[in-house]
């Protein structure tokens, strides 16, 4: 069925048309129509505070979503919802205080208002924060930990304030609730505050620039019949624009098949079209380190070359290969790490 568009001329709008038309501005939550509820990062208000007994809450802003109702924004003045309830001689408490709109059409209260609203908890051995009912449209702003008689003074918590930003911006994420949620597009960004960097949705995961990836070679030889049989190949690369750091490991099993000619090992990205580059390897047989290097040719399309130093020369370097530079053997282990330009 048609909708009414904003701000066209002789139209007239309900509430659930206002708010559904809000969602544009703030942050999805994943689903059709849904918004992020939250504060604004950085914004220093709603804060809550204990003065003795007194429950204080900051004035600020904040979006609150309540699915087929749409995006709510409310302004709460400096208050107080309340008096802490006493402390249980036994057990701790966890309270809660939030912040609540009231909307007739959605909880048959006969009210439309924002205020801030302190629910107390149940005492018990593990306790957990109460939630509020479930027709409720809210946002949690802290909870205040009360242990028992005796035994120290309440906390108060003001983590569990979630914040949202405008669609694009970069989410700021602290709690374990934030930080395990998927996202919501590819290209998403959002910052870590664990981590302490930004990351970004690549459509199954959470990536950062110069987070590794698993990538298993295949191994071959330039003239042919190589197979790693129960031999090890494991590598990890990043790539950050077009500068990719690869690193891996090459360990010979007792049915590994070496084929014959020298060595080569796939490549996680093929490399651009111009000059070879080379990176560090050590071979590991028998105690000794022969000292080398891998070799990414454009030339080789997508596989890198082997090379290590000759046991019979103190000057020659030659490819690896089932002969070069010592006759392979089961343990027998390859190490190399190299940085160079991906096509």
């Amino acid at each position: 069925m048609p909708t009414r568009p904003l701000w066209e001329p002789t139209l007239s709008y309900n509430e659930a048309d206002l708010r559904s038309m809000d969602s544009m501005l703030a942050m999805t939550d994943g689903t059709v129509l849904g918004s992020r509820p939250g504060a604004r990062p950085g914004d220093p208000g709603l804060t809550v505070t204990l003065s003795g007994t007194t429950i204080n809450v900051g004035a600020g802003v904040a979006t609150l979503y309540r699915s087929g109702q749409g995006v709510y924004r409310a302004y709460l003045a400096a208050t107080s919802p309340g008096t802490l309830t006493a402390a249980n001689a036994t057990y701790t408490r966890i309270d809660l205080v939030y912040l609540r709109v009231w909307d007739t059409a959605v909880d048959a209260t006969g009210l439309r208002q924002a205020d801030a609203v302190y629910l107390p908890g149940t005492a018990a051995a593990a306790p957990v924060a109460p939630s509020p009912g479930p027709t409720e449209i809210y946002i949690p702003l802290a909870t205040i930990t009360v242990p028992p008689t005796g035994a120290g003074a309440p906390t108060v918590n003001g983590s569990v304030l979630p914040v949202t930003v405008a669609p694009g911006g970069i989410l700021p994420v602290t709690s374990a609730t934030d930080l395990a949620a998927t996202g919501s597009y590819t290209g998403q960004a959002r910052y870590n505050t664990v981590r302490g960097c930004p990351e970004y949705w690549n459509g199954s995961a959470w990536t950062a620039q110069g987070d590794s990836t698993s990538f298993t070679p295949t191994f071959s030889s330039l003239g042919g019949g190589a197979s790693l049989g129960n031999g090890t190949l494991t590598s990890r690369w990043t790539r950050i624009g077009n500068q990719v750091q690869w690193s891996g490991s090459f360990t010979i099993g007792s049915t590994t098949n070496t084929g014959t000619g020298l060595w080569f090992i796939s490549m996680p990205t093929p490399q651009a079209s111009g000059f070879t580059r080379l990176g560090s390897l050590n071979l590991i047989a028998g105690g000794n380190n022969y000292l080398g290097a891998v070799s990414c040719n454009p030339a080789d399309g997508g596989k890198a070359a082997l090379i290590a130093k000759s046991p019979f020369s103190n000057v020659s370097f030659d490819n690896v290969s089932g002969t070069v530079p010592v006759a392979p053997a089961a343990g027998q282990q390859i190490l190399w790490n190299v940085s160079y330009e991906g096509a």
